[in-house]
């Protein structure tokens, strides 16, 4: 199953829904339709602001409060809103935390539903449908695709999003990341990490 971690496709290496979206805005473009600058500020807002940077910062906040994690893991939808993170959708969320003997994985086996409130724009192997199907069949296998095995004691569990709910994955906290600020371990947590395809970073990566 292809997959790009970052996202970073040449024109010829398109998917063919990828190739028609840009030949759409390119006519669009020539015709005076839309503004290519105004897209680009919609696309950053979602990259930056409404993006993974979001959810790292939820997730940097409950590791160093417990008392934000255990109302996290309560009412997710509540927690993530009183630190103004909203989504346009509407989307009630459920957080799903990491241990050593559970590892947990999101996928949407009908569509593509996704937090982006925390998380942004969903990435292309999110919404294909090898991974869309073999995430149920084969989680496993999944992770290993994305360099990630995990110990066959750890069970791993399969999250279905839907309209209705969405779910954001809280991986463990990497190791000799005591002492750090929540800005330093927001800087941990990637994007692959809170959709259960990655782990956080160790802090001597960053």
């Amino acid at each position: 199953m292809p997959h790009d971690h970052d996202d970073h496709h040449h024109d010829n290496e398109l998917d063919p829904m990828a190739a028609r979206v840009r030949a759409l805005e390119t006519i669009l473009t020539e015709k005076g339709l839309i503004d290519p600058q105004a897209i680009d500020v919609i696309v950053d807002t979602y990259e930056t602001k409404v993006g993974p940077r979001n959810g790292a910062k939820v997730v940097a906040k409950a590791w160093s409060d417990p008392e934000y994690a255990a109302w996290l893991k309560r009412d997710a939808t509540a927690a993530i809103e009183s630190l103004s993170y909203t989504g346009r959708q509407g989307e009630h969320m459920q957080a799903v935390f990491n241990t050593p003997e559970t590892h947990n994985l999101v996928v949407c086996t009908l569509c593509s539903c996704y937090p982006w409130s925390v998380l942004g724009l969903p990435p292309v192997w999110y919404k294909s449908p090898p991974y869309r199907s073999k995430a149920v069949i084969d989680p496993r296998g999944v992770l290993i695709e994305f360099d990630l095995i995990l110990p066959e004691t750890t069970r791993i569990r399969v999250w279905d999003s839907t309209a209705e709910l969405r779910y954001l994955v809280v991986p463990m906290r990497p190791e000799r990341s005591e002492g750090l600020s929540e800005e330093q371990l927001a800087a941990l947590v990637t994007r692959d990490s809170m959709i259960g395809t990655g782990l956080a970073r160790a802090p001597e990566a960053v």
